[in-house]
């Protein structure tokens, strides 16, 4: 049961890190003026897409091991509360700064995901070890 545990975390990992990557290169892309950064991460999640979509072993794995219950941690660390935080902030950094000087929005964004991203594999990380602690004492 464990394995089962530790592929669905590294699978909801890696899902956020390739959506972070997406969102990062939104953000490089208007920042540069350029639209290669995101056509590149989009070739590469419809790449990964696919390949977990016609891989069989892969489909199997995914079908397998339930991971819907560590994709929604995950859509809640680097999706729901980044956006809620970055709106808030962004008010807040208005009505004290005013207009003059105010970060894109996107890259607050970011840089709440991230850190929500970070949040989530450092409490699976923490999680592991507290449960390979357990067991090693049985």
């Amino acid at each position: 049961m464990q394995n089962v545990r530790r592929y669905a975390d590294i699978i909801a990992s890696i899902e956020g890190l390739v959506w972070l990557g997406l969102a990062w290169s939104i953000s490089i892309s208007v920042h540069t003026g350029s639209t290669e950064p995101t056509l590149a991460m989009l070739f590469i999640v419809g790449a990964l897409v696919l390949f977990s979509w016609a891989h069989r072993p892969m489909r199997y794995l995914l079908r397998r091991y339930h991971i819907r219950k560590r994709r929604t941690d995950m859509w809640i660390h680097i999706l729901a509360l980044p956006l809620l935080l970055a709106m808030f902030f962004h008010i807040m950094v208005e009505a004290t700064f005013g207009s003059a000087w105010l970060p894109p929005k996107m890259l607050l964004f970011n840089l709440m995901a991230s850190a929500g991203w970070m949040t989530y594999v450092m409490t699976l990380f923490i999680k592991s070890i507290i449960h390979s602690i357990k067991t090693s004492h049985k």
